[in-house]
């Protein structure tokens, strides 16, 4: 199974190239959806916040269970064809949902490698930890998600991730 991180600016062409039969776009609340051609397209929309702020739209248990039922989706279409997630950098909240959907897919024990397979594939990877302890709570993993993910620590600065895979069975 392979998921597809990109930020924003790179869709397009993700799209074109690789072929993804599902996108999910992660996204603020205001600002305009991608296009992403023909294909099965989830959008949702929140701020990339680690708590709750005023004016803010925080990422809550609705927001996680959609990514969860979106992804299910996906891996029962059984096209073979990757999964697009992407968020506006391709730091944050798209890092979050491919960790959360390879730890669902994976299941229980696997948090710490696929934390470590997302460092490794990603050097900018910093996924949004409300969107992870959220997961954690839902996906019954005792703390497993997100102290997995604090182990990896906060990923190189940049403006901006490259696309990359995260693979796993």
């Amino acid at each position: 199974m392979t998921l597809i991180i990109s930020p924003l600016s790179q869709v397009e062409l993700v799209v074109k190239s690789r072929a993804p039969s599902h996108v999910l776009t992660l996204l603020a609340p205001e600002g305009s959806d991608p296009y992403c051609g023909k294909v099965r397209h989830l959008v949702l929309r929140f701020n990339d916040i680690k708590a709750p702020a005023d004016g803010l739209i925080a990422p809550g248990a609705e927001t996680v269970r959609a990514i969860l039922d979106f992804g299910a989706e996906w891996k029962s279409a059984a096209t073979g064809a990757p999964l697009l997630v992407h968020c506006f950098a391709g730091i944050s909240r798209s890092t979050a949902a491919a960790y959360i959907l390879a730890c669902e897919f994976a299941g229980p024990g696997r948090e710490e490698s696929l934390a470590q397979t997302l460092r490794a594939m990603s050097p900018t990877a910093t996924p949004n930890s409300l969107m992870i302890a959220l997961a954690d709570t839902m996906l019954a993993r005792e703390g497993r998600m997100s102290a997995a993910i604090e182990g990896i620590a906060r990923g190189a600065f940049a403006s901006e991730g490259v696309p990359f895979d995260l693979r796993f069975d």
